[in-house]
């Protein structure tokens, strides 16, 4: 389990842009399923196994996260987590969170 903040990124000087950022997440090259969680107050995504490498990136609100030693870690918007395959985990929110999810065969998250 990898953990980390999305950061400011980078400036964008092109298109008469003023003041935008852009941070790369990810680049894939085989099927990618991309898509949101929302879990609602006091929710859980129960413990499984990743089949598959996922990202989950906390796009709003705050939730938690624990990994297959039970500990839990607190994350807020613009903070994730990424699982390799076969990483036991399991996700909620005391308050209600979204979450963007990609998963793949084959995802190598840049800078982790």
């Amino acid at each position: 389990m990898h953990f980390f903040s999305l950061g400011k990124g980078q400036s964008i000087s092109n298109y008469n842009s003023i003041l935008a950022n852009y941070v790369k997440i990810i680049k894939t090259e085989v099927p990618t399923n991309v898509g949101f969680i929302s879990i609602e107050q006091g929710g859980i995504v129960g413990y499984h196994k990743a089949p598959v490498p996922q990202l989950f990136i906390v796009v709003q609100g705050d939730g938690w996260i624990e990994g297959e030693d039970k500990t839990r870690v607190s994350l807020r918007s613009g903070e994730g987590v990424f699982w390799e395959k076969g990483e036991g985990h399991t996700s909620g929110s005391d308050t209600g969170l979204t979450a963007l999810v990609l998963q793949a065969e084959e995802l190598t998250i840049p800078n982790i």
